[in-house]
């Protein structure tokens, strides 16, 4: 039953897609992330569904009128240098053929992106991929919320198997990312009902990432708290309120858990912690030896040998950090090229809260800035332990911080104003329309006022 599901959604939207790639875009963003294919158990579990929806994306793509060129903003360039400096480093790298499936892999992610941005342009599209980006991830991770209270944090929560966020470690920060989207999309609507639906996913997703027992999404969970607190009005009263409600979530967690995370102070004592150091010291001396990396794959004993001070003793670990992942992967040239795409993207979004300060009734588009500055902090912190540099989220959140500072710059507001009413409006895209007039009573018609017995009778 769940296979006939899945594809009976997937293959009415593919046809669609056809005719209108945008939509393609948002079918891929929801199959990739969220894996939905993955949670069947017979013939679409193993069906290619992320090659159909990138196959109709593209075939629509190659007909439609409806594209523009990618260079919607700073952040674009700076991706497209990453894209292609990527490609050169895995072509000097180590083992072209033994890594040719994962730049095949980052390839395509990579492709969508760009994609997605010559596609998308209006303001529907804006809030149609931030709202099946956001949930592809946060209805994982309100379940994952759900099961860690049921079983009081005991067990680690994990990603949708084969996906890039399968670990519970990158599961977790995938879920931080998704905290600060919703609370945009929560800033948009209006019903009551949907608005406090918002405010429980979020609860949720605070709770798999704590119920993953990933020290990192620990860190990150504090980082974008503090951001969001600090830019927030009311500081106290919400500096008490965070508080609480950490402690209180932070107590409900078991013994296992606490200790897990005491290993952030005494992280020498810990092979684990080791390991990761050993694997950036690696990272570190192959941008030093190696102008061009060494492609997708630092974990050669080789390599640990040479470069690293405890040799192979803590084994040949992954870099575990997305700043050391491509400094080792791919330079030093690759690692400044991969911080410009995120730095840029932060003024990016800076312009755009910015924007919104200057000119009344595009305060979306500020609200939209400030929360992917929070997703980005949340990448940032979160991703500096966990190896996530080539994970599509984040670089989707680029994507539509790009496409809505060109709709600034072309001051799309006076033309782009959907049409209020029906789901537009239930999802803050269009305004509320105003109710329907009440008609006035009706005139009683003159005539003789009865006497006050006559009422009695």
């Amino acid at each position: 039953m769940r296979d006939v599901a899945v594809m009976a959604i997937i293959l009415p939207w593919a046809m669609v897609a056809l005719r209108h790639p945008w939509i393609g875009v948002l079918l891929w963003v929801w199959v990739s992330l969220m894996n939905p294919h993955r949670f069947t158990y017979g013939f679409a579990y193993t069906a290619p569904v992320a090659m159909i929806a990138a196959l109709v994306t593209l075939i629509g793509f190659l007909f439609t009128r409806e594209k523009n060129h990618p260079f919607k903003a700073p952040p674009v360039t700076w991706f497209v240098l990453l894209t292609a400096w990527i490609t050169l480093s895995w072509l000097m790298g180590l083992d072209r053929e033994g890594q040719f499936a994962q730049w095949d892999k980052v390839m395509k992610v990579n492709i969508m992106v760009l994609v997605a941005l010559m596609l998308f342009r209006s303001k529907l599209q804006i809030f149609l991929l931030v709202w099946v980006l956001t949930l592809s991830v946060a209805l994982l991770s309100a379940k994952g919320g759900i099961f860690t209270i049921a079983h009081g944090g005991s067990y680690r929560v994990w990603g949708p198997p084969g996906s890039w966020i399968e670990g519970n470690n990158d599961f977790a920060v995938a879920t931080i990312m998704t905290i600060p989207l919703l609370r945009f999309m929560q800033m948009q609507v209006t019903n009551k009902w949907l608005s406090h639906t918002f405010t429980v996913m979020m609860l949720l997703s605070a709770a798999a990432a704590l119920g993953s027992h990933s020290r990192g999404a620990l860190l990150s969970i504090v980082a974008m708290t503090t951001v969001l607190w600090w830019r927030g009005q009311k500081r106290v009263r919400n500096g008490i309120l965070l508080v609480l409600l950490g402690a209180v979530m932070v107590a409900a967690m078991p013994s296992n858990w606490s200790e897990r995370m005491d290993t952030i102070q005494t992280y020498e004592e810990d092979e684990s912690a080791l390991g990761r150091l050993s694997a950036w010291w690696v990272s570190w001396r192959i941008a030093l030896n190696y102008p061009f990396g060494v492609g997708f794959s630092i974990t050669s004993s080789e390599l640990f040998h040479a470069f690293s001070p405890y040799g192979t003793q803590f084994g040949q670990p992954v870099a575990h950090s997305i700043w050391f992942q491509m400094m080792g992967h791919h330079g030093f040239i690759g690692f400044f090229l991969f911080l410009a795409v995120w730095v840029s993207s932060w003024r990016i979004a800076g312009r755009l809260r910015q924007a919104a300060r200057e000119r009344e009734g595009i305060q979306w588009v500020g609200d939209l800035g400030a929360m992917s500055q929070v997703c980005l902090v949340g990448y940032g912190v979160g991703g500096a332990f966990l190896q996530l540099g080539y994970y599509d989220f984040p670089y989707y959140v680029m994507a539509i911080v790009s496409v809505t500072y060109a709709w600034v710059r072309r001051q799309a507001w006076e033309t782009d104003q959907p049409e209020p009413g029906g789901w537009r409006s239930l999802i803050g895209l269009a305004p509320v329309p105003p109710p329907d007039p009440v008609a006035p009573p009706a005139a009683r018609p003159a005539g003789r006022i009865p006497a006050p017995g006559a009422l009695r009778r």
